[in-house]
């Protein structure tokens, strides 16, 4: 199953952008997934398990900076395929 979860990240740190260009970078290495970034949050297309898979373990390492939330909102479609026309 096809799965698309858009993440927003809120390190509570005076230095919150390299926390967050860090995780983008890390969620980018994984070949089998499409990554697409905005101002706003990051969208993560792919299959459902490697899909959570990946962010779970690419949240916990962000846990590693105390005071770090994440926003999730999870989705049983590939939204790309509605977000490439518009």
């Amino acid at each position: 199953m096809q799965t698309s979860v858009d993440i927003s990240y809120y390190p509570l740190h005076t230095e919150f952008i390299p926390p967050i260009k860090d995780f983008i970078y890390r969620l980018n290495q994984y070949k089998d997934l499409t990554v697409k970034t905005n101002g706003i949050s990051t969208q993560v297309h792919g299959e459902f398990r490697q899909v959570m898979e990946t962010i779970t373990q690419e949240i916990e390492k962000s846990f590693e900076l105390p005071h770090s939330v994440f926003i999730l909102k999870v989705i049983n479609a590939d939204l790309q395929q509605y977000t490439n026309n518009v």
